[in-house]
């Protein structure tokens, strides 16, 4: 069993680890940033916003069994983003995938790196079947992550999330399965 800051994934590029409690600054400096946040339908975030979301990463991860692996995206010993796999079906093996890259990192290849860190791990350690993603049409950025790692764009989910400012939004549906990334 894996237990709470103890898992580790790492490239030649980035270290993903398990949150911790004093991180909460750390992911303030870029989830405060309306530009990070402005397809997400949470955000920007208040110094209460961001010390919640890692309360409730630290509590998930303790969860049996665990549906949500949240990591601190950490490039050149700096925390600069998370990404995360949530488990979306325990029977047919399903996981989704997500990441936030602080702006002054983009276009450097982290997202992509630690997407592919994070698919490995959801396919090799957790044994899933299918990963999928899904990202705004507009945030070409992240399309291109999807699109980079080797995931096969699907469709489109037609106003499927109600964002902040009560606009529903539609979202790309990209997926890879197990047997497409051992290749």
């Amino acid at each position: 069993m894996i237990k709470n800051n103890d898992l580790i994934l790492a490239s030649d590029m980035v270290i993903l680890r398990e949150f911790m409690e004093h991180d909460w600054a750390d992911v303030h400096q870029y989830a405060s940033q309306e530009i990070v946040c402005q397809y997400q339908i949470w955000g920007p975030n208040t110094e209460e916003d961001s010390k919640e979301f890692i309360h409730d990463v630290l509590e998930e991860a303790k969860l049996t069994p665990r549906e949500r692996y949240v990591f601190a995206i950490i490039y050149q010993g700096k925390l600069i983003g998370a990404v995360e796999l949530m488990m979306r079906d325990f029977t047919n093996k399903v996981g989704e995938i997500g990441y936030i890259v602080n702006p002054e990192y983009w276009g450097k290849g982290i997202a992509t790196e630690s997407a592919k860190l994070v698919i490995t791990f959801g396919f090799e350690t957790l044994n899933l079947h299918r990963i999928y993603a899904t990202c705004d049409p507009r945030n070409i950025g992240s399309s291109k992550v999807l699109e980079k790692i080797g995931m096969t764009k699907e469709g489109i989910l037609r106003e499927n999330l109600l964002m902040k400012d009560d606009v529903w939004r539609d979202s790309l549906l990209y997926s890879v399965l197990k047997q497409e990334w051992s290749k």
